[in-house]
């Protein structure tokens, strides 16, 4: 390979590893907003069984459908992130593994001159 390839390549794994990192990033924050839901669908329905502010039937199964809609978006993303994070790590190997076949050579320090 000549050195403008390995560059080539090198920028692409870095670009895909890049890319990675924000859906991961992404799924990270899809997933707390899912614990969020889950939680706040838990105190909704907490708050109808115990007859509190008048709420009612309606708010019972919006309080149901909140928490069943943050379990299924918690898992779809987690289920994400880890395939994501998978994805990320065999990049960061295809990248070690370009670095290490560069042939890449130590530079000592030269000697100063003086003035």
């Amino acid at each position: 390979m000549t050195d403008d390839e390995d560059t080539d390549d090198f920028s692409a794994i870095e670009a895909r590893i890049e890319a990675l990192a924000e859906i991961a990033e992404r799924c990270r924050k899809f997933i707390l907003a899912s614990k969020l839901a889950i939680a706040g669908g838990f105190a909704l329905l907490l708050v109808v069984i115990l007859g509190l502010f008048g709420a009612g039937l309606s708010t019972a199964l919006g309080s149901i459908a909140l928490v069943l809609g943050g379990i299924v978006s918690l898992g779809s993303n987690i289920s994400t992130l880890r395939e994501t994070e998978a994805d990320i790590s065999d990049a960061e190997a295809m990248r070690s593994e370009l670095i290490g076949g560069m042939g890449l050579r130590l530079v000592h320090d030269a000697p100063t001159k003086l003035m």
